[in-house]
């Protein structure tokens, strides 16, 4: 009977304990689980956890879900549509890359960045900067520019965006398609309603200038020699016109050419300006440093002790270049339009809205 008795007080301890244990369990289940919801007491423990987890995982799947529908905001959309465009653009030629860095730079570095130079001559009334001899058969990308700025209005209604934005959009995001270090692109350019013609010929540095004359263009435009080493960079992408480095002013003589300089001047066929040139990279700077830049203007980089130690870091770490290049574009890109030139967000990027001031 004893023997009975203990092993009853034995297992009523042991229910004793089963008991006390759930009873912390569930307690301590429902202090941790306050934070999620109130537990109703006529819950099970595990269909409580199930429900949980459950509810969790909705609010997740619903967070998800508002954010792959929520719509882009007005800035988003325009950075979107335009990289879009100017990503499809290099995919069919990737040359086209070089093309919008160096439009970009034609737009900002004559009378700042306001889309001058995308404007179209009006014979007897109107002469642009696309026929001045820097651009006169040699500037192109004219018509991604207006892919991009369709594609934008297409694509995000009521928001207006400059044709100097989109420029500049183009370029930066030409950089990263080729290879290059991305940068911040500030919005708010307006267009101007007029270009200068003369203004190219005189402002843009030209493959011919020696190095005093490219400090001197540089300069006016604020920058240090530095900063226009590093701008130079931009030639480790694209090609250079035959007819261009026929000419003998235009070209390092040092320089092992693949094109046939015995060509007229109206050749078409292109001479590359480093050895890989669809990808950004620091070859330019190395090619320099070999004495085979392909361009006089190029070369004579290497001929001043600053600017040749600048050429030479580049050559040795392509990220400062990088670097570099990135900051310096985001100045170039801030270059203020002449003042007292009228301005306006041009609906159509190589023509003037038809009333005097105006917006999309």
């Amino acid at each position: 009977m004893a023997f009975r008795l203990s092993h009853l007080s034995l297992a009523l301890s042991l229910v004793a304990l089963a008991l006390a244990g759930v009873a912390i369990y569930r307690n301590t289940y429902e202090a941790m689980s306050k934070g999620f919801q109130t537990l109703s007491p006529e819950f099970d423990l595990l269909e409580s956890a199930a429900s949980i987890l459950t509810l969790n995982n909705n609010a997740d799947q619903q967070n998800s879900d508002s954010k792959l529908t929520q719509p882009l905001s007005p800035s988003a959309c325009i950075f979107s549509a335009v990289r879009g465009v100017v990503n499809s653009a290099i995919d069919r030629e990737r040359r086209m890359g070089a093309s919008l860095i160096r439009l970009h730079f034609h737009d900002c570095f004559v009378d700042g960045c306001d889309g001058g130079v995308l404007l179209d001559d009006i014979p007897g009334s109107f002469q642009g900067e696309k026929t001045s001899p820097p651009n006169n058969n040699s500037a192109r990308g004219f018509e991604v520019i207006e892919q991009a700025k369709q594609r934008v209005k297409d694509t995000c209604p009521n928001t207006p965006v400059s044709c100097a934005d989109i420029l500049a959009i183009a370029a930066r995001d030409s950089v990263v398609k080729l290879g290059g270090q991305g940068y911040n692109v500030a919005l708010g350019r307006r267009d101007a309603r007029t270009a200068n013609f003369t203004g190219a010929l005189t402002q843009l540095p030209a493959p011919f200038d020696n190095l005093t004359v490219q400090l001197r263009k540089f300069n006016d435009k604020n920058f240090n020699a530095r900063e226009m080493v590093a701008l130079a960079g931009a030639h480790t992408v694209g090609f250079a016109r035959c007819a261009t480095v026929c000419n003998s002013n235009n070209v390092n003589p040092a320089a092992r050419l693949q094109c046939n300089c015995s060509v007229t001047q109206n050749d078409t066929n292109l001479q590359q300006l480093d050895i890989t040139p669809a990808v950004f990279d620091r070859v330019y700077f190395q090619d320099l440093n070999r004495n085979q830049g392909i361009l006089f203007s190029d070369q004579v980089l290497t001929g001043n002790t600053t600017t040749a130690a600048i050429v030479t870091t580049y050559s040795n770490n392509g990220a400062v270049f990088f670097g570099d290049f990135a900051a310096a574009m985001i100045k170039m890109g801030n270059l203020p339009p002449s003042q007292g030139v009228q301005l306006e967000i041009r609906d159509v990027c190589s023509r003037v809205n038809p009333s005097s001031v105006a917006s999309m």
